[in-house]
């Protein structure tokens, strides 16, 4: 077991505090760093559509999208890697 992982296996990943140029990138990583099962909690002030388009290019079903929280300037979506 990681350390740093929770014990529901859930990395927390705050994109609000990520310079905008980097973030995209900063995501990515920590998706490829996730292991099948385990989850990164996303929290963002706007809705990613963009970024959840490109996730769904890359990682097809590899990862699973799940909205937790969806108002205006407080999003939380987990995504859940599969494989």
């Amino acid at each position: 077991m990681h350390a740093h992982l929770s014990p529901d296996s859930i990395y927390p990943f705050d994109a609000r505090g990520i310079a905008k140029r980097f973030r995209h990138a900063a995501i990515f990583g920590s998706l490829d760093a996730l292991r099948a099962g385990e989850t990164m909690r996303f929290v963002n002030d706007h809705d990613p559509l963009p970024l959840l388009d490109q996730l769904a290019q890359r990682y097809g079903e590899a990862v699973e999208i799940a909205y937790r929280q969806r108002e205006a300037g407080n999003i939380v979506i987990d995504f859940i890697k599969k494989q």
